[in-house]
């Protein structure tokens, strides 16, 4: 009898700049062929260089919220002043067709999740979920600034939003305290590994 490992949904999760998108995209660069990233909705604008489809699905306000009433999501938040959220359609899709998932959410959409496969056995069986831990706030505020994207006032309120995130990691499979890009790619590959060779759960 052949070995045959479950397809994942891997969610992981932590604060605004701690590194978990830069993750993210290093896992499907490592794994082109077998992982894939979940493309998430949001009504944010779109940042310079990011495309319709390939980094989010742009919504307007009233297209979002049709979603939203037609319980088309896996998740959705509000989050600094945005709507955001992941398909169910693409989430099953993915797994239907053998491929691991790679879910990049906040704490609020992490929560949803968890809540939603405890009442579906197919996502139940397939979550593995990881908080991405920043060193300390003084970091997370050095690499807020270092992306160049926000304003003071918004740095100052995603790190106040950071600090209640921050205590929320109990509530994941696995907590990575994050050092540098380097050795937090090594720990998160080996933690895929892992959880691909995984018998029982």
């Amino acid at each position: 009898m052949k070995f045959q490992s479950r397809p994942l949904l891997l969610l992981v999760s932590g604060p605004a700049g701690s590194g978990k998108t830069t993750l993210c995209e290093r896992m499907t660069g490592a794994f082109p062929e077998q992982i894939r990233r979940v493309i998430t909705c949001t009504t944010r604008p779109p940042r310079l260089g990011e495309r319709d489809g390939v980094d989010y699905h742009f919504l307007g306000v009233e297209e979002f919220q049709r979603r939203v009433e037609a319980s088309e999501f896996l998740e959705h938040a509000h989050v600094h002043g945005n709507l955001y959220g992941s398909l169910k359609a693409d989430v099953h899709a993915h797994l239907d067709q053998g491929f691991d998932l790679l879910l990049n959410l906040d704490v609020q959409g992490a929560a949803k999740v968890r809540d939603v496969v405890r009442d579906d056995s197919r996502l139940r069986s397939s979550l593995v979920s990881l908080f991405l831990m920043p060193p300390d706030r003084v970091e997370l505020q050095c690499r807020l600034k270092g992306r160049g994207l926000d304003s003071d006032e918004n740095i100052a309120s995603r790190l106040k939003v950071a600090e209640h995130e921050m205590l929320q990691w109990p509530h994941y499979d696995y907590c990575l305290l994050s050092a540098d890009r380097a050795s937090d790619f090594d720990r998160i590959r080996a933690i895929y590994l892992a959880e691909k060779m995984r018998v029982k759960n």
